[in-house]
């Protein structure tokens, strides 16, 4: 891909469609159990941020984490990301197509639902607010650094950015790269290291340094 970012339309997909039907059941049930004041309000945004911050993302992780340690699942990964994370145990609805997209020095990836909020929940759980936003659908693709830089991400000149549109068939997550200093490290450490926001790309995953400060 020769442009600075690429907006990718050779799935053919209609945004515009009414969301599946496992999400509409779902609005649905949530509208009613607060109508009828069966749930909190407080305690069901708090259920959500735990799925979306913590459980959903975590599952990503320990992808990520596998393909920096295990040669072979990183080019199962590559070449058939379905299989290869659906080995982990993790599939199922909104994720049942996937393709994984490898970050390099020469490339950076982000990701990206332009006409709804598309998003692999399996592997990264529920999309945060900004995520599903207009301003961020629209805007990443048009100026995709500008917006990296909005979320204290700055890309060199010669790293080229791609996005990659998701879409009701099919979804992206990024494989960020390994940061240095932690090879020989277990998965289950490095998995520590992988931010939600690193597998968007909106992100990178966290220096080894600041992360062995939080632990101690």
């Amino acid at each position: 891909m020769s442009h600075d970012h690429d907006h990718d339309h050779d799935h053919h997909h209609d945004h515009t469609e009414p969301p599946a039907t496992a999400e509409l059941r779902i609005k649905a049930l949530e509208s009613l159990l607060l109508d009828k004041g069966l749930v909190d309000p407080a305690a069901l945004e708090a259920l959500i941020d735990t799925y979306e911050h913590q459980i959903g993302p975590r599952n990503g992780a320990r992808v990520v984490a596998k393909a920096w340690v295990d040669p072979q699942y990183r080019r199962r990964l590559l070449e058939n990301a379905t299989a290869a994370i659906a080995e982990l145990g993790f599939s199922g609805v909104q994720g049942e197509e996937m393709v994984v997209v490898e970050n390099t020095p020469q490339v950076h990836n982000v990701t990206v639902c332009t006409l709804c909020s598309c998003y692999p929940w399996p592997t990264l759980g529920l999309p945060p607010a900004w995520y599903k936003s207009a301003p961020y659908r629209s805007r990443v693709v048009i100026d995709p650094r500008g917006v990296l830089a909005e979320f204290g991400l700055q890309i060199p000149a010669h790293q080229e950015v791609r996005v990659w549109d998701s879409s009701a068939d099919l979804r992206y997550l990024v494989l960020p790269e390994q940061p240095a200093g932690t090879q020989g490290w277990s998965e289950e450490r490095l998995s520590e290291l992988v931010t939600r926001d690193a597998m968007i790309g909106t992100g990178l995953p966290i220096a080894p340094v600041a992360s062995e400060e939080v632990v101690e």
